[in-house]
């Protein structure tokens, strides 16, 4: 007789049903069997920590002693984590969607003994409501329509195959992409921009981060000032938006509204890692304190709330706490009143904290778009009532973290980390990135230098996915800009071989799942972005600054095929791939500047200049730079500082040596501002 066996496993949102009375199986081998020897479908259920209405579906349905009953008679259930196993996710979650079915989590479905999905949804209530049946009614009707009309199970799960092998697995033609690619996606972009409030649409409302990247691409290559404002409004509008946690830094998943104010509170490493460059860009362009105060002060929560002994980054914090959503984050007036005393009335006028609450009666802290910017004095004043309710917020009860470490998430926060330290000139974020890229690629690693995509309390998640690789090289490249440390280049090259051994389709372009990953039903390429770019867009890009930096023909060469593939791929559908377009904008020119002896001013200029397709290498030795430059580039020894060397592609620019003369090389283009 099957029994629960979640407690086995190391997962915290798989620990958090190991006590429900449904008898949940993990994803293997093992459960698929139960499923053929026993005649019963599969119920899947998928969801992760932080995960709101995960919550709200395990309290009603998995807790509940007669809805367990149920499942157990009539299911073999099986519960899987989509953090760390996103490529199982991937592949249910687009079955869901093929049905006709918006997607989300928790993700149920319905899979015959084969793994073979046949129908599914997302959240259900116990009861129906919400325009949804009851849970148990869906259960003992699919239970029936399995048993009694097996025809009709077999032809739809036929036909969500044939749906996903046609969208993951199918082969097309390669295509090369013009120079126009990134100037059209941000038409596209600005097309369904939210002028008034920011953003991507209506509501929900979702940080976007892939296609805030386009634009600000779009304004450092093409000079499109429209881009540029647009992103500098929508990084503005969240940072000063409820969505954003004022008092202890972050920013949460997304706004449920369409003016930033009303979060889905969770926080999650992702968004964070993409904020964090975001505001980079912004704040080097404009200088704004504004933008400098999130950096600091989300680094600041990131090194408090999720960082591990171990040097590693913890992946979320929960949305609940004492089973209530946002809980710990929002404020009642007189609570506020009674912590800040004399300062109250400044802090409510600016954070919009009243008697009657912005939200269901209480209050979530936001800066109102309209008022005038505080004096040095209301600047202090407000600075110290944030610490006290910071204080305050302590002694309530703190929402769960989910501390798996996760290698591709951990990625993007090395890199965020490394270039945040480099604009800044903060060391203690250098160190940060430094010591979780050591735990991911010593403590995450095999003898072979292969990956695992988890990690928690040392048990590992084999063998990693492809966006594990694309994030690490991007971070290792980018610490190497940071130090000019050798192993970075080493560590990246390395993790290149093992992408084309393991990952490699044939064809240009890699597969989510390496080769000797068996326990999925396809395996699938990853090209459309999620809440942060695609395995493919990171994978791109990191080849494509891999080989600039080394001059490695080969590389350049796999970086044109891979985007090529990809393009042919996401072309029709580009507001979906707007990773793959980032990092075909990278690959299509990989701008690398080196500069000799720098001034400050000279440093101070670079800084002001960020463009995500350049990398900044500084070197003290004259002789070095010959180590970047192609053997065909103008090279000129000499005495005296600031020489600098512009690399577009293959092709580097005489170098020059004045401010004057390097700011006309780095400042985007002169344009009518209409892209």
């Amino acid at each position: 007789m099957l029994k629960n066996v979640l407690h086995q496993s190391a997962s915290p949102y798989l620990r958090q049903h190991s006590d429900n009375p449904v008898h949940w199986q993990m994803w293997g081998a093992e459960a698929l069997e139960e499923a053929e020897k026993s005649g019963k479908p599969i119920l899947l259920s998928i969801g992760y920590a932080a995960c709101h209405w995960c919550h709200v579906m395990a309290h009603e349905s998995f807790e509940d002693d007669e809805t367990a009953a149920v499942m157990n008679e009539l299911f073999v259930n099986i519960k899987v984590d989509r953090e760390e196993r996103s490529d199982i996710d991937q592949i249910y979650m687009a079955a869901l969607q093929a049905t006709g079915e918006q997607g989300g989590w928790p993700l149920t479905m319905f899979l015959n003994s084969k793994g073979e999905p046949f129908w599914g949804g997302t959240y259900f209530p116990k009861t129906a409501n919400f325009g949804r049946p009851g849970f148990v009614t869906v259960l003992k009707t699919i239970s029936e329509l399995y048993r009694n009309d097996p025809d009709k199970i077999e032809r739809n799960a036929e036909a969500i195959g044939k749906h996903l092998k046609q969208q993951f697995s199918a082969s097309t033609s390669p295509e090369s992409p013009d120079r126009e690619v990134l100037a059209n996606q941000s038409k596209g972009i600005l097309s369904i921009y939210d002028a008034r409030h920011g953003g991507i649409g209506q509501s929900p409302k979702f940080p976007n981060a892939t296609m805030l990247e386009t634009l600000w691409r779009n304004w450092r290559t093409n000079g499109a000032t429209a881009s540029r404002d647009a992103a500098l409004h929508w990084i503005k509008a969240m940072i000063n938006g409820g969505i954003y946690d004022h008092i202890g830094g972050g920013l949460s998943r997304y706004a449920v509204d369409n003016a930033w104010l009303v979060p889905h509170f969770e926080k999650m490493l992702y968004d964070n890692a993409q904020l964090i460059r975001s505001l980079i860009w912004a704040y080097a362009q404009t200088e704004e304190d504004l933008f400098r105060s999130r950096i600091e002060e989300t680094v600041d929560w990131l090194e408090r709330e999720m960082l591990l002994p171990n040097g590693g980054f913890s992946s979320s914090l929960d949305a609940d706490s004492e089973g209530e959503e946002g809980r710990y984050y929002v404020w009642r007036k007189e609570e506020v009143d009674t912590v800040l005393g004399t300062d109250t009335d400044l802090f409510c006028d600016r954070y919009d904290i009243t008697t009657a609450g912005n939200w269901e009666g209480k209050n979530i802290p936001n800066l109102k778009p309209d008022a005038e910017a505080p004096t040095t004095e209301e600047i202090l004043r407000l600075s110290f009532a944030r610490k006290k309710l910071f204080q305050a917020r302590e002694e309530r009860v703190r929402p769960e973290r989910d501390d798996k470490v996760l290698a591709d998430w951990n990625g993007l926060v090395i890199r965020a980390l490394a270039e945040a330290s480099r604009t800044l000139s903060d060391a203690r974020y250098l160190r940060l990135a430094e010591n979780a890229y050591d735990f991911v690629s010593e403590s995450m690693s095999d003898n072979d230098g292969r990956l695992a995509h988890a990690w928690r309390e040392s048990a590992m998640t084999w063998p990693a996915l492809a966006s594990d690789y694309g994030a690490m090289i991007n971070a290792a490249t980018s610490l190497y800009l940071c130090t000019n440390k050798g192993r970075y280049i080493e560590d990246a090259r390395r993790w290149a071989d093992i992408l084309e051994e393991w990952y490699s389709d044939g064809e240009g372009g890699y597969f989510y799942s390496a080769s000797d990953c068996n326990d999925i039903l396809l395996r699938a390429r990853h090209e459309h972005d999620d809440a942060m770019p695609s395995a493919s867009a990171q994978i791109i890009e990191g080849l494509a600054r891999l080989a600039c930096l080394t001059n490695d023909p080969e590389l350049t060469l796999r970086t044109t095929y891979s985007a090529a593939a990809s393009w042919g791929r996401v072309r029709t559908t580009p507001l979906a791939a707007s990773g793959i377009v980032n990092a075909i904008a990278t690959a299509l020119e990989p701008r690398k500047l080196i500069v000799l002896n720098p001034t400050k001013q000279i440093v101070d200029l670079i800084i002001g200049q960020p463009d995500p397709s350049r990398m900044d290498i500084t070197l003290m030795d004259e002789t070095d730079a010959q180590e970047f430059l192609p053997a065909d580039a103008v090279y000129e020894s000499g005495e005296g500082s600031g020489r600098a060397y512009l690399c577009k592609g293959a092709v580097c620019l005489p170098p020059v040596e004045t401010v004057e003369e390097l700011a006309a090389l780095l400042s985007p283009p002169e344009s009518s501002g209409v892209h």
